[in-house]
């Protein structure tokens, strides 16, 4: 498969695809019960209209982006994906490097093949981390401390998965602990030579790089597994868990899944620096509407000095604009960038963020913005259409 030859997302999604047996792509695309959430998320960016503007020089067109008192080269990173190097070995160091070498940021799932102190050594300034509730609130507070000591620049707590979701893919597949699969799942894993070769080279099952030590020394790969399923989810998590994460922490600090106005303004309320909308990719509750759709809510409770980013079900370029048209100041990719490490390792994780920089510059373009600080509701056809009848209704209103 030549990565070289990929010119969008899907193409190294057909890639990704192509390299993976079933039950492990499935993994990566599905959603939960009918997938009516992945449908959500990807109409909600269809159904959006950009209005271009004419004869503005864009000549010198640019796309930096400032959140958190840093500016990075573009206005989005990499956003968490759970065990990538199960899909193709070190996915999550590729994916710090190319954050790196790229100038974005990444931010490296809780459930990482990779630790952290390994991701941090690829990208020093570019490195966040996920945290996920345990059970055991003794291993977040630790793992707040390691995200200190190997200097991570923001840390991400995860609210959206208070319980486990209803993958049934996952299900039918046997994608379960224990694994469970099925002759045809295993017939159809081997029209994969390369992938069941190296996945069993590499001893099956990798080790999940920041729980290994929580484990009781010499656990195996699936012993850690077994851990961290039993730490996580923790439906008895509360704001007073969030709390006790803010005290620890003085970087700054992100709630990942905020999808109601309330919840943001308690958040943000406890002194949290930064909100990613999110709906878990589709992942958790089917019936959620897209983090686009409550964006202007979001950002409406929380006045305009509060970073909110967005992700789920981000795919192009065009949908990076229109969020920030909305009123992100920041959006993150899970699965484009994980279409490329599965497809290429770090040369395909490098396409998908050159193919994303490529279409905002693009859009930019076409819409007649020169910088990120040109965009807002403006470009946007229900703005445009708002203010219009507002127009119209005055001047019918002057000739009475």
């Amino acid at each position: 498969m030549n990565i070289d030859s990929a010119i969008n997302i899907d193409d190294l999604k057909r890639m990704a695809k192509r390299r993976l047996p079933k039950i492990m792509f499935d993994f990566i695309e599905g959603g939960v019960e009918d997938e009516t959430g992945l449908r959500t998320n990807a109409n909600a960016f269809r159904d959006l209209r950009l209005v271009p503007r004419y004869y503005i020089d864009t000549a010198k067109r640019e796309q930096r982006a400032t959140i958190f008192g840093r500016t990075y080269a573009s206005p989005f990173g990499i956003a968490p994906t759970g065990m990538a190097g199960a899909f193709r070995k070190d996915a999550e160091l590729y994916l710090a490097q190319a954050a790196n070498d790229a100038d974005v940021p990444y931010l490296m799932s809780g459930a990482a093949n990779a630790s952290m102190e390994a991701g941090a050594k690829l990208a020093p300034k570019n490195l966040w981390y996920q945290i996920y509730g345990a059970k055991d609130r003794s291993f977040q507070l630790d793992l707040v401390k390691r995200a200190i000591d190997c200097g991570v620049t923001a840390l991400a707590v995860t609210c959206d998965v208070p319980v486990s979701s209803n993958r049934e893919r996952n299900r039918r597949n046997g994608f379960v602990r224990p694994l469970k699969m099925t002759l045809p799942t295993i017939l159809e894993a081997m029209l994969h030579p390369a992938w069941v070769i190296n996945y069993y080279r590499q001893g099956g099952l990798p080790m999940l790089g920041n729980w290994e030590r929580y484990a009781t020394k010499g656990s195996t790969p699936d012993q850690v597994a077994d851990l961290f399923a039993k730490q996580t989810p923790d439906p008895s998590q509360t704001w007073r868990d969030l709390e006790a994460i803010r005290n620890a922490w003085p970087g700054k600090l992100m709630v990942k899944g905020i999808m109601h106005p309330e919840d943001a303004r308690t958040a943000t309320g406890m002194g949290i620096d930064g909100l990613i909308v999110s709906n878990h990719g589709g992942r958790q509750l089917d019936t959620m509407p897209s983090p686009l759709d409550v964006l202007p809510m979001i950002r409406s409770a929380v006045g305009p000095d509060v970073a909110l980013l967005l992700d789920s079900g981000v795919r192009r370029g065009s949908d990076i604009v229109a969020a920030l048209c909305l009123g992100a100041d920041f959006v993150l990719t899970g699965r484009a960038t994980l279409y490329g490490a599965t497809a290429g390792g770090l040369p395909g994780v490098k396409k998908a963020v050159s193919i994303l920089q490529r279409e905002i510059d693009l859009v930019l373009g076409q819409i007649g913005a020169l910088n990120l600080d040109a965009l807002g509701p403006h470009y946007l056809l229900d703005t445009v259409r708002a203010e219009e009848e507002r127009r119209n209704t005055g001047a019918m209103s002057s000739r009475r």
